[in-house]
């Protein structure tokens, strides 16, 4: 009996001189985070200001309609139009390398990224004028190759998790 009641003492005492020790390490970690969880920590607060995250989304098409004036370009789709404003941060670029407004051409291919912005309007973010490159179509045509390669890898794993017959190898009978 007193061995129990020492037992349950020094695990009392382990416990009240631990939990300090844990808290005050986790003050500290907390106080001086890393430049990382700051990013992160930085990326909540916009997010939970009501601002919305940022996402580049691709485009391709035929260009419609060029105002240089107002530094816009159309490109017309199968249901609407787009508009997209090219400002100082977007990248234009043609076959021969940098290109700049005056580079941008009525029914021209082009292809790119943009951003949609808080009143509604896109503002380009890369430009590329001209049809995909060869060395562009290789490298479309491998990124697929490793994504279809992925999705199969993936879904082999998983038939073999749910250990479905065909999947898992038969135990072989021994004489």
């Amino acid at each position: 009996m007193k061995t129990v009641a020492k037992l349950i003492t020094i695990a009392c005492l382990t416990a009240a001189i631990s939990i300090p020790i844990t808290a005050s390490a986790r003050a500290k970690k907390e106080a001086s985070p890393s430049p990382a969880a700051s990013a992160s920590a930085s990326a909540n607060a916009t997010a939970s200001s009501g601002k919305k995250m940022v996402r580049v989304v691709p485009f391709h098409g035929m260009i419609s309609a060029v105002d240089s004036k107002a530094k816009t370009f159309t490109i017309a789709g199968k249901d609407k139009s787009r508009v997209f404003k090219v400002t100082d941060q977007t990248a234009i670029t043609t076959s021969g390398g940098a290109g700049t407004m005056k580079d941008l051409k009525e029914k021209e291919e082009v292809r790119g990224s943009y951003w949609k912005e808080a009143d509604g309007s896109l503002q380009a973010k890369t430009v590329k004028l001209g049809p995909p490159t060869e060395e562009e179509k290789a490298a479309d045509a491998a990124r697929k190759a490793k994504r279809a390669e992925k999705k199969a890898a993936k879904a082999s794993a998983a038939a073999s998790a749910t250990g479905s017959p065909a999947a898992t190898a038969s135990p072989s009978a021994s004489p």
